[in-house]
């Protein structure tokens, strides 16, 4: 399967200083076009300051959001739901149209802020953005190498704000078997899949297991654990999963993948390993061809028998399905098939794509951060303290590579802990200081929080209500016929203080930053009780669900 790379800037795909300025001395650098540190790059440029902005590609000017994060996903998100709405997803051709149109609106998106986000610093004269990858040669000194040589900067004060990348576990195969990716690689392929397999059941592997679904593909999604969603809510968690399975999503439990290799057919083929399947063949995975045809396993929930079925696709396409086949038991201690309850079943589950989402890790590779007395965390982030400031003086980190939650919108924040120590505040704004952090994950039904659930509030000992309203029941929700998703309240019982909301429903993550605002001023729960909203809306339904 083919891929493309993103539509070219006007800017040139390296830039460099002349080569008659190998050496800049500047007030400030930052490492890393992000939010954070591009923000802090224009409000540091307006106070006079001269300012260095490396960024290792030029595909990635303007931070992961931008080219390979939030809005490129919400755009072939919104095109999906689009595909599914009009029945665009039915047939292969349409499937294929369909997705082909939402590549290029994807791409053209992406290039239109990617040029935006670009001149809208390199245009200022006191800010010269330079193409290339930055390693720390000292304290205050980063070498950077460029197309054109290594060009080196001294700057009075370093800001790293590198972001994070997808953490790639240790599985045979994986690096090197074609048709295998990242959410980077899988939102610029030029031919749809007509089924994928997702490892990691988190929720950067839901949006797309619900994404392609609706585009016509195939998913199924494998779980290293029996538990699904296990921070969640349970009744939450249901929810999410029965829309999900009813979308045409499938999901394989306690799934390990133990190798990854490619299929004869031209697809991947992936060794899984599954705890508590009963019996099977002793037909080993990597020593058979994949299956063709239509004879697939139902994979839904297997956790027991491996009895051969054909499952039924969204596209009503039986063969769209991953297949599963050869499996084998695990072997007794003699090399023998053992056939008596084993620890774990062996098979093949043949596919056109696979998508790992593991999680991310922060971006620290290559930045020899020992060489300017920048320490780690043990999960690998750059250490700082509630100001941001790292183990090195004059050394800041922001965003996802100083550990802390993985949103824009608090690479954003770290940029006003940052701003309000370099701007003479009298007291400056802490991480401390931030409250309530909400998340939003763009399902088909979206789901947002904010605060404490359930299972967090009783494990707090906390003397709590639960207010449940089903969006069923929201007027606006029926108008938009989205009835589907549930709708749901912590309250404290004595002060009414709102401990948290999670609500899986259309609009959510618009609604939920009403809920977080209320959380912030410390509002009682009457209050969103007693709101006036305007009619019909999904906000209105906090009247109903704070009652």
């Amino acid at each position: 399967m083919s891929t493309s790379t993103p539509n070219a800037i006007s800017t040139p795909d390296t830039i460099s200083t002349p080569s008659t300025s190998p050496t800049i001395t500047t007030d400030a650098l930052i490492i890393g076009f992000g939010k954070g540190g591009k923000t802090l790059a224009a409000k540091l440029s307006a106070a006079g300051r001269k300012v260095v902005v490396a960024e290792a590609s030029a595909n990635m000017y303007g931070g992961t959001c931008i080219n390979i994060g939030c809005l490129p996903s919400k755009s072939l998100i919104l095109s999906a739901e689009q595909a599914r709405r009009d029945g665009a997803n039915s047939t292969p051709e349409t499937r294929e149209a369909a997705f082909e149109a939402a590549i290029k609106e994807k791409r053209r998106v992406t290039s239109m802020l990617r040029d935006k986000n670009y001149h809208k610093l390199a245009d200022q004269d006191n800010i010269t953005v330079i193409t290339g990858r930055a390693h720390f040669t000292g304290p205050h000194s980063v070498e950077i190498a460029t197309a054109e040589g290594p060009v080196a900067v001294t700057a009075s004060k370093i800001f790293i704000n590198t972001g994070a990348t997808p953490r790639i576990p240790d599985i045979p195969g994986i690096r090197t078997t074609p048709g295998v990716y990242t959410s980077t690689g899988l939102m610029d392929l030029d031919d749809m899949p007509q089924r994928l397999v997702i490892i990691g059941s988190g929720f950067i592997g839901l949006e797309f297991a619900s994404m392609f679904a609706d585009f016509g593909t195939a998913v199924t999604v494998l779980q290293h654990n029996a538990e699904f969603l296990p921070r969640e809510d349970a009744d939450v968690a249901a929810a999410i999963r029965a829309q999900l399975e009813a979308q045409g999503v499938k999901f394989l439990f306690n799934a390990d993948t133990k190798a990854i290799a490619p299929a004869a057919d031209g697809g991947v083929r992936l060794s899984v390993a599954v705890k508590g399947m009963t019996r099977g063949a002793s037909q080993a995975c990597d020593s058979t061809p994949a299956g063709t045809g239509n004879a697939h396993t139902d994979i839904t929930g297997a956790t027991g028998t491996t009895d051969t079925a054909t499952t039924t696709s969204p596209t009503g396409n039986p063969t769209d399905h991953a297949t599963m086949s050869h499996v084998q038991t695990k072997p007794s201690d003699d090399g023998e098939p053992r056939f008596a309850e084993p620890a774990e079943a062996r098979f093949c589950l043949t596919t056109d794509a696979v998508l790992v989402a593991t999680g991310r890790t922060p971006n620290v590779e290559g930045l020899h951060l020992e060489a300017a007395g920048v320490e780690l965390t043990e999960r690998g982030a750059v250490k700082v303290d509630e100001l941001l400031r790292t183990t090195a003086a004059d050394i800041w980190a922001l965003g996802d590579v100083n550990g802390g939650p993985q949103h824009t919108y608090i690479s954003l924040d770290d940029y006003r802990v940052v701003w309000s120590q370099l701007n003479g505040s009298a007291r400056p704004y802490t991480v401390k200081d931030r409250k309530h952090v909400p998340s939003s994950t763009f399902l088909a039904t979206p789901y947002s929080r904010v605060g404490l659930n359930e299972r967090e509030a009783k494990a707090a000992g906390l003397d709590y209500v639960v207010k449940r309203l089903p969006v069923a029941a929201v007027p606006k929700a029926q108008v938009m016929r989205r009835p589907d998703g549930l709708m749901k309240a912590i309250v404290e019982r004595n002060t009414g203080r709102i401990l948290g909301a999670m609500l899986l429903s259309v609009e959510s993550h618009e609604v939920i930053n009403i809920v977080k605002l209320a959380m912030d001023l410390d509002a009682p729960a009457s209050t969103l009780r007693d709101m006036v909203f305007t009619h019909p809306t999904i906000a209105e339904a906090l009247n109903d669900l704070f009652a």
